[in-house]
């Protein structure tokens, strides 16, 4: 129910660019609390009763909330199961890969903070059991511990206590928020409740805030919420030794007053503190129905600052925004991938795709498109690509639907239908087009020859320098933020030009999570077929940016440019491909 490391040695990262407004805005608030100048305030939320309850959303909105209150705000999620990172997970089970601009793979929540927070998370903001124990160990082998027992309390607490505080730190943040993942209760979440709780005994008073979100279910029979679940998650904290300060109750339908009342008595928490968190229409309306309750200033009042009074104009034009295409026709855009079943896999494609809708007035309707199906000439799944007014392949691993991605590049491309094709969907595009100008069904990427069987000669797509079929998976991809170049008079030129994203000598900066790269021994060929190369990686000429000449919209990106678009600023190549779509 949610509310609506590199180690590849090219890895030179971007410089910033402050004309970028897909960049993130770092400015830093001269609003801090009386003290030394690095004493933050942290704000811990957890969750209660189940998971899915959108913990990520919450943080987000607080976040927003108090950074339009003039504070800096930095984030930081607390994963308790054992991988490294979720890198290597499939989407499946974990959903998409979001990625910082250091390179750092992360939890789909980080991309509810940037987008919600509008800064950029890095490493820091990122902390798994995995990483917590492998540091650990590291020590221990070393002898960091002089021969000592390695214990849950004190080591491993120590060090996730140190994680925040370094995150802390290192931001130079006002306030700090800390997200544990999962619910409380979990066995494996329990050595992090056990730090945060060690972590309010070694801070001042009032200087650690903790919201708790759980759940009020809905009993049909009885036509009732019922508080009880709460009280019992409530209860767990307190076996634990904890004590949350503000109660955030979801439910999908109005919470009476009366119940708020019995949360505050039976959970000892101020009643003013006991926020409703309803479903609401639109992420737009999550920090704004905080707000209402004056969450700014029952935090901020706890955690030293003066009466904060916030600026949420943004949040009320985004509204406006969202309010404003209601009752318009939707404009349908296919989403052309292997994991439609699963919405958490394309988050990121999905809100820049709404984004991009909703500045240019209309909302989208998105149209999921299994490319299998459509490798399979599958008549309704065919059906409904072709009632699409554009068209996203977004970004992928391996060779199952890769076919059917190619069929709806060609559709697209026959068809004049706006496509913006994503890391993998660039090359998609690249190898459509190559195949049917060139004439030679044989081109493919390395990637897809996973029985090596085709020449070398007809890879149009292969691995980046260093990389290799045999190489281990984990944080060795070309990861991270890096410069780009584009082509005056490009349609990628336009897309950035309108919306004012370009920066000095043409350069703009993006994320990128790939281990293959354009053959630049095909270019010439290509480009005078109509294939334009609008973007390119200075320092090694390669390939960022494909598009199609004679088309109104075929463009494809290396990099992830979902990563960059925020709510109140979409990212040009959504923002481009919708308006293309609408006409």
């Amino acid at each position: 129910m949610p509310f609506f490391i590199s180690m590849n040695p090219h890895n030179t990262k971007a410089s910033k660019n402050e004309k970028n407004p897909t960049g993130n805005q770092t400015a830093r608030s001269a609003l801090r609390p009386a003290g030394p100048k690095k004493d933050p305030r942290f704000i811990i939320v957890t969750g209660g009763v189940c998971s899915s309850l959108g913990k990520g959303i919450a943080m987000s909105s607080i976040g927003a909330i108090l950074k339009a209150s003039g504070l800096k705000v930095f984030v930081q999620k607390l994963d308790p199961y054992l991988n490294v990172d979720p890198g290597t997970m499939s989407p499946f089970q974990h959903g998409e890969v979001f990625v910082t601009d250091d390179g750092a793979e992360t939890d789909l929540d980080l991309g509810h903070y940037e987008r919600f927070i509008d800064e950029p998370m890095s490493k820091l903001s990122s902390m798994t059991t995995g990483k917590i124990y492998t540091d650990v160990l590291a020590k221990e082998r070393k002898g960091d511990f002089l021969g000592g027992t390695i214990q849950v309390v004190p080591h491993i607490t120590d060090a996730i206590k140190n994680a925040i505080k370094n995150a802390a730190s290192e931001s130079n943040a006002d306030i700090m928020m800390v997200e544990i993942g999962g619910t409380v209760g979990d066995i494996e979440g329990e050595p992090f409740l056990e730090a945060v709780r060690q972590l309010r005994s070694d801070l001042e008073t009032g200087h650690l805030y903790h919201v708790h979100l759980t759940l009020l279910p809905y009993l049909k029979g009885s036509k009732e919420l019922k508080t009880k679940p709460t009280q019992l998650s409530v209860r767990e904290l307190r076996r634990i030794g904890l004590q949350p300060d503000m109660i955030l109750a979801r439910a999908d339908y109005k919470i009476p007053k009366e119940l708020l009342d019995k949360i505050s008595k039976f959970c000892d928490v101020s009643r003013d503190a006991v926020i409703p968190a309803q479903t609401v229409g639109s992420i737009y309306d999550v920090p704004l129905n905080f707000q209402k309750y004056n969450i700014a200033s029952i935090i901020g009042n706890k955690l030293g600052f003066d009466d904060l009074k916030p600026d949420m104009s943004e949040w009320e034009k985004g509204h406006k925004r969202h309010e404003e295409s209601v009752g318009k026709e939707p404009v349908p855009i296919a989403l052309v991938g292997k994991y439609t079943h699963l919405e958490d896999a394309y988050l990121s494609v999905i809100e820049s795709i709404k984004s991009a809708a909703a500045h240019n007035g209309r909302k989208a309707e998105i149209v999921w498109i299994d490319s299998e199906k459509l490798d399979q000439k599958d008549e309704e799944t065919w059906a409904n690509l072709k009632r699409c007014a554009g068209m996203v392949v977004p970004g992928g691993f391996g060779l199952r639907g890769i076919e059917g991605k190619i069929a709806a590049a060609n559709y697209a491309r026959t068809n004049k239908v706006p496509y913006l094709g994503l890391c993998l969907g660039s090359q998609i595009l690249a190898i459509e087009f190559a195949r049917s100008v060139l004439n030679d069904p044989q081109i493919t990427s390395e990637e897809f020859d996973e029985e090596s069987k085709i020449p070398n000669s007809k890879y149009l797509v292969h691995f980046l320098p260093g990389q290799h079929k045999d190489r281990a998976k984990g944080g060795t991809l070309r990861l991270g933020a890096y410069e780009c170049k584009l082509k005056k008079g490009s349609k990628a030129y336009k897309a950035y030009d309108e919306l004012g994203a370009i920066g000095a000598d043409d350069m703009i900066s993006e994320r990128h999570r790939h281990r293959y790269e354009f053959n630049n021994e095909f270019r010439s060929d290509l480009e005078k077929k109509g294939l334009i190369f609008s973007g390119s990686w200075p320092e090694s000429n390669l390939m960022e940016i494909v598009e199609v000449e004679d088309h109104p919209f075929m463009i494809g990106s290396q990099f992830h440019p979902e990563f960059k678009s925020r709510p109140h600023r979409p990212h040009p190549l959504f923002y481009g491909m919708m308006k293309a779509a609408i006409g």
